[in-house]
């Protein structure tokens, strides 16, 4: 059997190299008998719960060096070491006048099994040589374990659904500060809305208020003046801008909701304004090329270019002297109205 030694030296256990065998001990110790106490506190030992097995021995000198069993090879069928040997001091007394302290030790290994059965544990043998040289052998007599399982009643088993998981009820105080925090942010928002809607309204009220809706489309128009936006790179910012006076043109003065329909929709809805026939079909026209700049990649030869800013100046020109003859007719109709009612 091999064995570690470990020499007690004022408390402290050094673990060394040395090994020897119990048979080199000159003498035996008996009557001893191993301790076997459960980690867990219950009446009875289950499968892998966990003991500890080993010895207690009293006054010994410092210095005395004690070999241990080594079990890392096997120790008992259906029973496993989890933890290796430990010893500690559970003792210590002061010894005489220039003698070595007196103390006493315990040593243990932490066992467990995982069958259900009685085990015969082994015994423990532990050589134990002194100060002065003295050896000899301690024997612990050997310690049954009786490991059980927990029985099933299987007359009055009934099986039972696995709970689900417990929803407790939702208080005031929890969902409070969502409340708070979705109050707060509304308000944020609908502050946000209004501030904005108050300020471009009132800017464009005073726009639209300030200057005729011809008079902002020639100024719009006349921005895009000049070859520089004839280049093919520039074509679609050349018609989107064009067409887009238009439409503003176009809502202002006939009431066509121009900005959100498609060309189509647009002189669909401009046959019943009585616009010019060949206004009409001019600036169809320019509308469709604009389309298949903006969407089909078309570039525009630099005549039809050329001809995109005089059509668009005559259209808002000419539609708009129709309001300015139609409200002078109706100045003048109006003092013969009154001569006659006088």
């Amino acid at each position: 059997m091999r064995l570690f030694l470990n020499t007690v030296l004022s408390g402290v256990f050094a673990l060394s190299a040395f090994s020897a065998s119990a048979e080199t001990a000159d003498g035996s110790a008996a009557g001893r008998e191993a301790f076997l106490e459960p980690l867990q506190e219950r009446d009875s030992v289950l499968i892998a719960d966990q003991l500890r097995y080993g010895f207690e021995l009293g006054e010994v000198k410092a210095g005395t060096d004690i070999l241990l069993p080594d079990w890392s090879e096997g120790f008992c069928d259906g029973v496993e070491i989890v933890a290796p040997w430990k010893l500690d001091t559970v003792k210590v007394l002061k010894g005489k006048k220039k003698a070595p302290e007196v103390m006493a030790i315990r040593g243990s290994v932490t066992i467990s099994s995982f069958d259900e059965g009685e085990y015969e544990l082994p015994p423990i043998h532990v050589v134990r040589r002194s100060p002065e040289g003295a050896v000899d052998t301690l024997e612990f007599a050997a310690r049954m374990l009786s490991v059980k399982t927990i029985p099933v009643d299987t007359a009055g088993y009934e099986m039972h659904d696995i709970k689900g998981q417990i929803q407790y009820p939702i208080e005031f105080k929890e969902v409070m500060p969502y409340i708070g925090g979705g109050l707060l942010l509304a308000a944020i928002i609908f502050l946000a809305v209004w501030l904005t809607r108050r300020y471009f309204g009132k800017k464009s009220g005073a726009a639209a208020g300030s200057e005729p809706a011809h008079i902002v489309a020639l100024r719009k128009l006349d921005s895009f003046r000049g070859e520089k936006y004839w280049a093919p790179e520039k074509q679609k910012l050349f018609y989107s801008g064009v067409t887009d006076a238009l439409r503003e043109y176009l809502s202002a003065r006939y009431g066509v909701t121009a900005m959100e329909k498609t060309t189509k929709e647009i002189f669909d809805e401009l046959k019943g304004k009585e616009v010019p026939e060949d206004l009409y079909g001019e600036l169809k026209t320019l509308f469709e090329r604009a389309d298949f700049v903006k969407f089909a990649k078309y570039v525009a030869s630099n005549e039809e270019n050329a001809s995109v800013l005089p059509l668009a100046v005559r259209f808002v020109t000419m539609t708009y002297q129709e309001v300015l003859e139609s409200e002078s007719e109706q100045a003048e109709k109006q003092p013969e109205e009154v001569s006659k009612e006088g």
